[in-house]
């Protein structure tokens, strides 16, 4: 059949819904912090204590409204490149595999610098929220990666999948 759609393998796809589910949390906890309003003030002010009270708030404005555009960004990258690796694309696989090695080293060292008490040595406030999204987050990016090359021979071809889901 012309219209028939081959579905990528069970874990591929799986994969796929990891790296999306990774991105939407980073997402989350992103916002969040945008959203703290009081937070970002003290540290504008902290950093140029010359300022008035107009241009702190313009300036804390512009930052939340860039920081959503980009958070956004990165969430429709991630779908994209998840998207291309589940149609076979192994350019997508490498890119996904850097991202992710990076996030899990940096998500490992942030864990490790807590556990030891470095972070706090240093001054570091991390909050259990944010410990939290790390090891999620962590945890969501390895086992993708796994998961992406527990099936290679997908790669070897290129493969449609649910062209609907793709286009919304």
């Amino acid at each position: 059949m012309a219209g028939q759609v081959e579905r990528p393998p069970k874990l591929i796809d799986v994969a796929r819904w990891l790296w999306i589910a990774s991105a939407c949390v980073g997402m989350l906890r992103f916002v969040a912090q945008l959203f703290d309003r009081e937070m970002l003030v003290e540290e504008v002010r902290r950093q140029n204590p010359a300022m008035g009270q107009d241009q702190i708030d313009a300036g804390v404005n512009g930052g939340v409204l860039f920081g959503l555009l980009i958070a956004t960004a990165v969430l429709i990258a991630y779908t994209r490149f998840a998207n291309a690796m589940a149609r076979g694309r192994n350019w997508a696989r490498i890119l996904l595999t850097v991202l992710g090695g990076a996030s899990v080293a940096f998500g490992l060292f942030r864990l490790g610098a807590w556990g030891s008490g470095a972070a706090a040595a240093l001054g570091v406030e991390m909050r259990p929220v944010d410990l939290a999204v790390t090891f999620v987050t962590t945890a969501l990016d390895a086992s993708a990666i796994v998961l992406m090359y527990r099936v290679p021979s997908h790669f070897r071809k290129r493969v449609t999948v649910d062209s609907a889901f793709l286009r919304s």
